[in-house]
């Protein structure tokens, strides 16, 4: 196959030569002819806040990396209470391969941009690179390991301790210039008061209680009520009571 110079470089697509999602994400498995054929499918979109990605119960049929921003998973009861299960970051895949309907509601909690693909397009791909199937199994105990730790954050951690586990996940997923050296953060809060209240299994008044007490205390700063400055990871990690999970998953 003849790739033509001013669409591709190297074989590799335009779109994917700076995307986290190669580097870093599921199409880091992919050799170039595969990531040519997954691209030529590939359609990339933006939501604003609030818009739902899939339903609970609907018909599975593309899956996404996700680009920028953050997505929340969400579990409904049968009386309309919800609870926030887990988030998804840059350069995640959103999807499970294989299933027919989604069991989970997945909705943008900030703005986020996808790269969006047929299902049966990844499916097929999966079925001749075995690179990219280990990769997607790899990702997905990764959220096994991960929604462990965040049920003792539930279960067993004090309020503070939750608030703490909370941004330092946040910390180490939205920010990716930390600097190792220096161990500090910024980033906008991603979720509202009452979903990180939802999220943590707390009410509105502890949380604002808990974020006071960690400025107060010199642990974050907070400006203009979301944007949150760590100046010292090592900090923070000490307030979470143990090891801080990156997020849960129960996808």
């Amino acid at each position: 196959m003849t790739v033509r110079q001013d669409i591709h470089s190297s074989g590799i697509p335009v779109l994917c030569l700076s995307c986290a999602a190669r580097h870093r994400g599921v199409c880091g498995a992919l050799d170039p002819n595969h990531l040519v054929g997954l691209a030529k499918t590939s359609s990339r979109h933006k939501l604003e806040p609030g818009v739902e990605l899939i339903t609970d119960a609907e018909a599975v049929d593309s899956y996404s990396n996700l680009l920028s921003g953050v997505v929340k998973l969400t579990k409904c009861l049968s009386d309309g209470r919800q609870q926030i299960v887990g988030l998804r970051f840059a350069p995640d895949f959103l999807g499970r391969p294989f299933k027919v309907k989604s069991t989970i509601n997945v909705e943008a909690a900030t703005s986020v941009s996808l790269c969006s693909f047929p299902k049966a397009a990844v499916e097929r791909i999966m079925k001749e690179s075995p690179g990219l199937e280990h990769r997607l199994l790899k990702q997905t105990l990764d959220e096994l390991d991960e929604a462990l730790e965040w049920m003792v954050t539930l279960g067993r951690k004090t309020a503070p301790e939750k608030v703490a586990s909370f941004l330092l996940m946040i910390a180490r997923n939205m920010d990716s210039s930390i600097d190792p050296a220096a161990g500090s953060a910024c980033f906008d809060l991603p979720l509202t008061r009452a979903d990180i209240s939802d999220f943590l299994g707390l009410t509105n008044e502890t949380v604002s209680r808990q974020l006071t007490r960690l400025r107060a205390d010199g642990v974050i700063r907070i400006e203009n009520k979301r944007h949150v400055t760590v100046d010292s990871m090592s900090r923070l990690e000490q307030r979470c009571g143990g090891r801080g999970a990156r997020q849960p998953a129960f996808e």
